[in-house]
């Protein structure tokens, strides 16, 4: 039975441990963390991510978390929209809808899905040689405080390490291809208000902030806002920052501020990749989701595109390692399969079907970012304006936008 190491327990990692598990492989997954993610975040789950998930059986009880119900779109700071669409349109052309819910949910019915034993915590995995064709990819763990603890060979390792992916680093050394994007990020969870509020996205000058429903009567809020890399609020009161910021925004959201735990807001700032990686593999050795192709969280896909990536790996390296795959179709946009038992190239593979998706992805995300992060006043008014003008075509045309993204269809899973 073949054999993956996943390094990493986000959201990717995960997904694909438990892909590969789902078909057939031995998984061994290393988190160096001593639990898997922080509770106060919410993240969006789209039609294309959906799908993905189905190959796993994890798609229906991720729907059934949805509490993203009637319209949203983009406002202006002061409430007036400036694009407006229904959730049920978007639900009738893609076939599913935009589910928005707690990353610590999604994180729970992932971990449910390993085996017994599969998952290491407070154990850092360190890539000590990629492997290749005829030897396998080694390496190397330890604990918290940097003692080796053991070496480990598998047949795959995949490197869901993050933005500042070690890995990455290991496979292609030099430069790093991150940037600062010149704007930081806020994540919280809340009570929600009372009564109903539609869901939205809200532009000021530079600044953004959003709002989404959540079941349980609570609400995922994020904003960013430019600021110098690596600075954070003074006495470390993040929630102080935000009504700094945006508590002259229309209700509700000097409300929901409010009603934030000051401890419960969590910040990080935004990078992105201007130039893709020449591939997402060397050897046995895939990286995957934020260590691959890092992007701004402006069309809430990084999540979705680490749980495609899951999947389209786990398809391609089956093939190659030997393991019972499932049905022996797949989708014609995947590329060519690597031949049997061919690792690397079936890696290739998984390069061919992901790279130009992800860097299409990541690109339109990152000119979004650059677009909220105007603060002129002529160069604000003339984007409002666009913004508010392609609303007046209908309710389909904010949708229609995002076909590319939400259309996407996996290959085959293994039920």
């Amino acid at each position: 039975m073949a054999h993956a190491i996943v390094i990493g327990g986000g959201i990717g990692g995960l997904t694909a441990a438990a892909a590969l598990h789902a078909h057939g492989w031995t998984v061994t997954l290393h988190e160096r963390a001593a639990s898997l993610e922080p509770v106060g975040s919410g993240l969006a789950i789209g039609p294309n991510a959906l799908r993905a998930l189905d190959t796993i059986g994890a798609g229906d009880p991720v729907r059934a978390l949805n509490a993203f119900q009637g319209e949203g779109g983009v406002r202006r700071a002061d409430g007036r929209w400036l694009s407006r669409t229904s959730i049920q349109t978007a639900a009738d052309r893609y076939g599913d809808p935009l589910v928005v819910t707690l990353r610590a949910a999604l994180v729970d019915l992932l971990a449910a899905r390993l085996p017994d034993g599969a998952l290491h915590l407070n154990s850092t995995a360190a890539l000590a040689s990629p492997g290749d064709a005829t030897t396998p990819a080694t390496v190397t763990t330890s604990t918290d405080s940097g003692a080796v603890t053991g070496e480990e060979t598998a047949d795959l390792v995949v490197a869901a390490d993050g933005i500042h992916s070690p890995t990455r680093a290991t496979l292609f050394p030099g430069r790093s291809p991150i940037r600062y994007t010149g704007l930081t990020a806020w994540r919280a969870v809340t009570r929600a208000p009372a009564g109903s509020f539609t869901p939205a996205e809200a532009w000021g000058r530079g600044t953004v902030f959003g709002i989404n429903p959540l079941t349980g009567d609570r609400a995922y809020l994020y904003a960013t806002a430019p600021a110098p890399e690596g600075a954070r609020a003074p006495g470390g009161d993040e929630r102080a920052e935000l009504l700094r910021l945006f508590g002259g925004w229309y209700d509700p959201v000097p409300a929901l501020l409010e009603g934030v735990e000051p401890d419960a807001v969590l910040r990080n700032d935004v990078y992105h990749m201007p130039r893709p990686l020449p591939a997402f593999h060397r050897g046995r050795t895939a990286l995957l989701g934020d260590a691959a192709h890092p992007m701004t969280p402006n069309l809430g896909q990084g999540a979705c595109q680490a749980i495609e990536d899951a999947v389209v790996l786990a398809h391609h390296a089956t093939r190659a390692a030997g393991t019972p795959p499932g049905p022996d179709t797949r989708d014609a946009a995947d590329g060519a399969d690597g031949a049997d038992g061919d690792m690397p190239a079936a890696l290739a593979a998984y390069t061919a079907a992901r790279r130009r998706r992800t860097t299409q992805v990541m690109r339109r995300s990152h000119r979004i970012a650059r677009m909220t992060a105007l603060t002129g006043a002529v160069p604000v008014a003339a984007r409002d304006t666009a913004v508010r003008l392609a609303g007046l075509l209908g309710p389909t045309a904010l949708v229609r936008e995002a076909d590319m993204i939400f259309q996407w269809r996996p290959p085959a899973g293994p039920a």
